[in-house]
């Protein structure tokens, strides 16, 4: 497992995620994680619209055991 930190610009201001460190096996399914840990909304998001607008920079491997998912979540609470 790695740790990716994933970043996105579309959806900023107050109420939204800005970044998240998250594991991952690989970038692409890095970029798929919510950084709420739930599922993509549908209609208002507190994050981008879709995976394709996120970025995500390998930062290095997890220790051993680590589960997929949210490590740490930057939120921007209005």
């Amino acid at each position: 497992m790695r740790l990716y930190l994933i970043t996105q610009t579309e959806a900023c201001g107050y109420d939204t995620y800005d970044s998240a460190v998250v594991a991952a096996p690989d970038a692409a399914t890095a970029r798929s994680i919510h950084p709420n840990g739930g599922n993509w909304e549908p209609f208002y998001s507190s994050w981008c619209r879709s995976p394709d607008k996120v970025t995500s920079e390998y930062l290095g491997e997890a220790v051993e055991g680590t589960q997929q998912g949210v490590i740490c979540s930057s939120f921007n609470a209005g």
